[in-house]
């Protein structure tokens, strides 16, 4: 059985990319889609792929709205998203709190994960109340169904939000990439302050998991366990390479992995157990910020046979 299968090539995908960890029950037949954002959205909208990464937001979202997708406990990307709010500096942004009764920018849609996330951070760790921001989207949503938040509007007409934020008509925004002098992350030190927050708390976010259709779960029980101890397979020859200093031209991401590891030991923790207060973490933010109107468990969002996996 051959399963169409979408997932970036990464250090910890690498092994399943070459070949040298294969699943048990099947073959993965890879596609590679660039960007891999335009994969979540085929998914969601026509569930083009058997196997597909995708980011965990849109997942829930897609749950919440009926979509034949199971996830398995593979959490491909993480990030710290301190660093993903950026400010005018012209703007009178000084502090966090100073965002409440301003227009914020999100890059794409409202469901974005690095949005949550960035939100979340707002919230619980600068006291900012989200509902008296209006957040301007660049884009529409991966989920068609959606329906966001009132004070959520879309960006006008013939305008970039690069520019709105480099030229200050924006004084913040979420996700995005500009060059301008006046133009600085709100959070200082991004990097430095999420790992802080991982020591505080174990806040460690989790971007991209993977889903399954759930018509292949139904027809093959064992579909789920097997993609699961492939990923996870691949993902421990990656961190063994990590730890003995063997990746050929680290990048920053390599980079936050490692720093990770001097904290946790396991950058990159596959399953339900070790992760449950992450996962919690964030349905309860997608429950606050308007994703989900309804509350879910963690194990409901996974496949039976996985939710006692660890890898």
């Amino acid at each position: 059985m051959k399963l169409k299968t979408v997932t970036r090539t990464q250090g910890n995908n690498q092994a399943l990319k070459d070949g040298s960890v294969k699943p048990r029950t099947f073959e993965f037949e890879f596609i590679e889609v660039d960007p891999l954002i335009a994969a979540f959205r085929r998914m969601v909208r026509g569930l083009e792929f058997d196997i597909c990464e995708m980011a965990i937001t849109t997942y829930i979202c897609a749950k919440a709205h009926g979509k034949r997708m199971t996830a398995v406990p593979v959490f491909l990307v993480r990030a710290f998203h301190h660093g993903a709010i950026l400010a005018n500096s012209k703007a009178g942004i000084r502090i966090p709190k100073d965002l409440e009764g301003k227009r914020v920018g999100v890059n794409r849609g409202y469901t974005v994960t690095t949005g949550v996330w960035a939100r979340s951070i707002l919230q619980e760790e600068y006291g900012v109340d989200l509902a008296k921001i209006t957040w301007v989207l660049s884009g529409d949503e991966h989920v068609a169904e959606y329906r966001p938040p009132s004070n959520v509007v879309p960006i006008e007409a013939g305008k970039k939000m690069e520019d709105m934020l480099a030229s200050g008509e924006l004084p913040a925004a979420v996700g995005v990439e500009v060059k301008s002098p006046d133009v600085k992350p709100l959070i200082p030190n991004a990097l430095e302050a999420g790992l802080s927050a991982l020591r505080r708390s174990g806040h460690y976010p989790i971007n991209h998991t993977l889903v399954i259709k759930d018509e292949l779960l139904a027809a093959h029980p064992g579909l789920a366990a097997d993609v699961f101890h492939a990923f996870a397979q691949a993902k421990r020859r990656y961190v063994e390479r990590l730890k003995a200093g063997k990746i050929d031209k680290p990048a920053a991401v390599d980079e936050m992995h490692r720093r990770v590891m001097e904290i946790t030991g396991d950058p990159l923790p596959y399953g339900i157990a070790p992760n449950r207060q992450v996962i919690e973490e964030l349905i309860a933010h997608a429950l606050t910020q308007g994703i989900i109107s309804k509350k879910v468990t963690a194990d409901e969002l996974f496949a039976s046979g996985t939710r006692e996996l660890v890898g």
